[in-house]
This record gives C-alpha cells, structure tokens and sequence, in this order.
C-alpha cells in the first residue's frame, strides 16, 4: 500500500492489534427505509466475509421471521468470519439464540438514567435483568459480549458496577457504547482506558460509536489507542439517524495516518460499497472518503497539471482502494485537462485548436451545470476542427 500523508502523524503512530465487528445487517439495517430479505443478508454476509471482517452480527433474530430466517442462513454459510447474535436481556432472545446454534452474543441493556427513566426501571431491576440474562446464556456455552446501551450518558459509577458485574454472571467480553454519538474523541478514550481500569487487562473491549457529531472515526480510533480490542460499525457508515462508525474508513485511517495494520481488505471495499448501496436504496455523496466517486476524478484546471504526479494531489495511490484515476472536463477545466483527455480518446489538437476547445468546455460546462461526457467532448472538439480546417502547405 501506498500512502503519502507525510511526516506529520509520526508522533502520533501506536501498535494496536484490533479486530472488526460488523453490524451492517442488524444496526445498519435499522436506516430509516433499507430492507434485506434474508437472501440479501446471506450475500452481504458472504460479502463482508470476503472483506476480511472478522466478526459478522447477522441479526436479531427475535424481530421477525425473516431476522430469524437470515441467521439460520448465514450460521450455515460456512464463512471465516464468526457469526454473532443479538439479544437484550429477556430470557426469550437468549432462547432464540440457543435454539439457532448461535455461539456468541451481544446481549444490550440500556444504563443510562435517561433511558431507564424512559422505560420506567430502575437501576436495581435493570441490573437484575441483565444479571438472569447472562448468566443464562452463559451457562448454554453462548459466548456473551455486554453492550451497556447509551454507556457515554450513564452514571460514571453505575456504569462501573454494570459492567463488573456483567462480567461476573458470565459476560467474557463487554462494549462501549455511544449510542447517541455524543462522545468526543477524547471522552471516548478516557471511558475505554476506565473500563480496562475496572475490568482488567485480560478482558476484550469493544467500542460501537454513531456518527450524530461527526466523529465516529476519530472516536474509534481513540478507542484503539486506548486499548479497544474491537471496533462494531458498519460498511457504508449505515444505521440509525446519523449513522454507525464506518469500519473502512477506520481501517484507512489506521493504516494510512497511525501505521496499525488490520485485517480489512481495503481494495475490496469500493466493489463491495456499490452492492450494498444497491440493496439499500440509498446514494452516497461523491466526496465520501475511500468509495467516493470523486476521489480520484480531476475537473480542476489546477490540479490537472498536476496529474501526471499522483502524490503531489493525492493522500494514497488508488491502488490502495482498487480505484481508477480519471480527468474530466467541465466549468473548472484548464489547458492541461483538455490536454489530458485528447490524448486520452486519441484526438490530435494543436496549441489554438485547443485553446478553442476549452473556452467551449467550460461554456457547455456551466450551461449544463455538470461534467461533459467524452461524446460531448468529442462533437466539441470535431465542431472546432470543422469551422478552423488545419492550414495546408
């Protein structure tokens, strides 16, 4: 891979091992009109898979016929990734996993005193539950992860009893949870460094952050800086409101600011981010990072002369992203573009000719309000050569 992002983070760069938890089937699924059929989940499953993700969540499997369909089908799928479940902690959903064969678990339980407020239980019954659940899943063989919802908004020392006592009825990994996004960086890693405090060093800690702020990946990778082992999200940042934290994104930024290496196949990405976008129904912006369309694609006069010279306009070769660099031409193109994209579609244009041509690029390309596509191109660039015929000798 290659990357040219400078000298700047140097003094920042930290070892950390991490894994990735992926949640796009179950929380990503939770954006506001997005269905998959069971079907669609075994795909996209198999999909993550290929993306070297470790740990896929395939769902829930209490919500519907069609949650509990999706994970008998990708329980069965043979994947390398492990396939995780999802409970709260009612005795019925850790039942439901048993009776699928599901190994491993998040079992949720909100802790905040606005949530438990919300549902009218108090801190003593919530710990009751949460208590009888694990144990109870424990003592199936199910592997629990305690997911302490709204974990950033509960009581420092309501959250400290939770947790230890989550891991004494059995829970032999917990969560950090963001719920709402309201985190920053900083109170993400102090939070993270507590609950290893209070927990030991031994035990696995995931973090799971939205993005209501912004700040999804800057927050999970103060989470790994201050020892997170595992980071839930999703691909495409899917999920509720604002979204989940982005697992590629964070992989990116890992790998190309911090020098962590994970496991997350990020050539394969932008293919897998187009399937998914087409199951979900929903566009992204074309400046998004890593899958954007934009990315690698010049319209800027300025910046096409520089083209030739990938590093001096880029922060990593589109290598790492199995991306293809392209030039095209519009309002803001300059000589150089017009340049560029003749050679490019094989056309031979003199130094007046393709003057000409530019004052009509950027004439179609503010009336069209868009990108030319390389047919308009070429009907521009044939009209001037028809009405200034080459001079002959």
């Amino acid at each position: 891979m290659t990357f040219w992002t400078g000298s700047i983070n140097d003094p920042y760069a930290f070892d950390a091992k991490v894994g990735f938890y992926d949640t796009t089937l179950r929380d990503g699924e939770q954006t506001v009109g997005v269905v998959f059929t069971p079907e669609d989940k075994l795909e996209l499953a198999r999909g993550i898979d290929e993306l070297g993700i470790e740990r896929i969540e395939a769902g829930f499997p209490r919500v519907s016929a069609e949650d509990w369909r999706a994970v008998e089908l990708i329980g069965a799928a043979g994947l390398n990734a492990e396939v995780w479940g999802f409970s709260r902690a009612v005795e019925a959903d850790v039942k439901a996993l048993v009776e699928l064969g599901v190994a491993a678990s998040v079992i949720e339980s909100p802790i905040s005193d606005l949530k438990l407020e919300a549902l009218g239980v108090d801190r003593e019954a919530m710990l009751e539950r949460i208590v009888y659940a694990i144990s109870f899943a424990a003592e199936q063989g199910i592997t629990v992860a305690f997911f302490g919802v709204d974990g950033t908004r509960a009581d420092s020392g309501y959250f400290e009893t939770v947790y230890k006592t989550a891991v004494e009825a059995g829970a032999r990994e917990v969560a950090v949870v963001d719920t709402l996004g309201i985190a920053g960086p900083d109170a993400v890693a102090q939070l993270v460094g507590q609950t290893r405090e209070w927990l030991g060093p031994e035990l696995p800690i995931h973090f799971h952050g939205h993005n209501d702020f912004g700040l999804a990946t800057a927050s999970a990778i103060a989470a790994v800086r201050a020892g997170a082992n595992w980071i839930q999200g999703t691909v495409n940042g899917m999920g509720e409101r604002a979204g989940n934290a982005n697992l590629p994104e964070i992989a990116l930024a890992l790998r190309g600011l911090y020098g962590v290496e994970t496991n997350l196949r990020l050539d394969r990405v932008r293919a897998f981010s187009e399937r998914l976008r087409a199951m979900s129904g929903y566009e992204l912006e074309p400046y998004k990072p890593l899958v954007g369309d934009n990315l690698f694609r010049r319209e800027s006069g300025a910046v096409a002369s520089q083209f030739h010279d990938p590093p001096a306009i880029e922060p990593y070769s589109s290598d790492v992203v199995a991306a293809d660099r392209s030039v095209v031409l519009g309002k803001k193109s300059g000589i150089d573009s017009i340049r560029i994209k003749a050679d490019e579609l094989g056309l031979d244009l003199d130094d007046e000719r393709g003057r000409e041509l530019l004052a009509r690029v950027k004439e179609l390309g503010t009336t069209k309000r868009d990108v030319l596509t390389d047919e308009e191109f070429r009907a521009l660039a044939l009209a001037v050569e028809v009405e200034n015929p080459r001079k002959t000798a």
